[in-house]
């Protein structure tokens, strides 16, 4: 009578169980720091007041960062770039300490006011950068109506 041998692959297929299942913990351990870094990271909101208006029409745009961590670091110090869709643009920067977490904190609230001289549809764009880089954006659009002639 031959004796079988117990066979090696039930070790190889835990071994093989084994690397799957750590590379998938680790794959969702990556996932929730994203998750985490995502649920920090504040929202740019952009309205215009008013929305509609008469040529020349004065238009108060605010962009408001809401939510996430008040010292977001990405969005720590950034220059304000408004791009008017009338062939202008305005850049406004700041003066800041140096970073610290927990400590700095991140600009919520960003105003302008802006003349548009002629009729059309204008979408105004809000750029939060970080050196020349664009970190967030923001839009809304202006119906400027052509005015009155007397």
């Amino acid at each position: 009578m031959t004796r079988r041998r117990p066979s090696v692959r039930p070790r190889r297929l835990f071994a093989v169980v084994a690397v799957v299942v750590a590379g998938l913990a680790a794959a969702a351990l990556a996932s929730t720091r994203a998750e985490r870094r995502a649920a920090d990271r504040p929202a740019l909101a952009l309205r215009a007041t008013p929305s509609v208006g008469f040529a020349p029409a004065e238009i108060l745009f605010v962009g408001e960062l809401k939510g996430g961590a008040d010292d977001y670091r990405e969005f720590y110090c950034t220059s304000v770039e408004w791009d008017w869709d009338d062939d202008t643009r305005s850049e406004e920067t700041y003066d800041c300490e140096p970073y610290e977490a927990g400590k700095s904190e991140i600009r919520r609230r960003f105003s302008k006011r802006h003349e548009f001289q002629l009729a059309g549809a204008y979408e105004v764009r809000l750029h939060l950068k970080n050196k020349n880089d664009i970190v967030t954006s923001a839009r809304t659009r202006v119906e400027i109506r052509g005015g009155a002639e007397f």
